[in-house]
């Protein structure tokens, strides 16, 4: 099982999370993560660092690991506008992206806000899930080369695979489904989510242990056991600024 880390970008400056990113790997850990959020007053800080901007100066200054998206808000990009950008990012990364996407927060979360104040409606539940499902598919088609008879669209190799966050069963059920991997909270549902997930796979005719399973939790060893009975892939640990500190004493404690 590898070990990540999530870098919390509220109020954070690029130059702590240069450093931090240059701690990370060198003290040994697998990848770095970032949210997808616009506007720090969501969180009740002053600004928020932009998730795309970030991991693409974060894969230039870092060569060995992983950069990830936890997750996108498909709402906040063109589908196939990000279907280009993620294999541009993954060529620029050397094959190193994990490009995590999400549904975004609900009308009834404090994320309403950033949306509706650029002018995007927050839809219900359901269709919010439909413009996830809609976005992996317009994804793999941008990444064929050719869109409606169109050729020199900038196809990843290897693909980036897409992980769906779920903190409910029915997007577990749409990852499981469509996408090659999940993100799950590391809470006591943790093991039904992956139960409905990776039942889903096994339905789309895929093999249930091929989902890359990545899971949001402590380091401490008793999580980290529970993670690898349940098979998870990536453990991701929650990080705050100043990061390098943090890293460094993540590191010392890590079994």
């Amino acid at each position: 099982m590898q070990i990540d880390l999530l870098f919390d970008p509220f109020e954070a400056t690029w130059t702590d999370v240069r450093e931090g990113a240059i701690a990370a790997e060198g003290e040994g850990f697998d990848g770095i993560w970032l949210y997808d959020h616009l506007a720090g007053s969501v969180h009740r800080q002053k600004w928020v660092l932009e998730c795309w901007t970030t991991l693409t100066a974060m894969a230039v200054s870092v060569p060995r690991i992983s950069i990830g998206s936890l997750v996108l808000n498909v709402a906040n990009r063109d589908p196939g506008t990000l279907a280009v950008m993620a294999a541009t990012l993954q060529e620029v990364s050397g094959g190193r992206l994990l490009l995590g996407l999400g549904a975004g927060g609900g009308r009834n979360t404090p994320y309403r806000s950033e949306q509706e104040a650029l002018g995007r409606p927050v839809p219900g539940d359901i269709r919010r899930r439909q413009a996830v499902q809609e976005a992996v598919a317009v994804l793999r088609s941008g990444w064929s080369g050719t869109v409606g008879g169109v050729g020199g669209f900038l196809r990843p190799d290897p693909a980036p695979p897409i992980i769906l966050g779920a903190f409910g069963p029915k997007m577990a059920e749409l990852a499981g489904r469509v996408a090659d991997g999940i993100n799950l909270p590391g809470g006591p549902g943790l093991a039904r989510l992956l139960e409905v997930a990776r039942a889903a796979r096994a339905a789309s005719g895929r093999e249930p242990s091929s989902l890359i399973v990545t899971v949001s939790t402590d380091l401490a060893p008793p999580a980290l056991e529970r993670l690898g009975g349940l098979g998870a892939d990536r453990a991701i640990a929650f990080v705050r600024p100043p990061f390098a500190p943090q890293v460094r004493r993540l590191s010392s404690r890590r079994p």
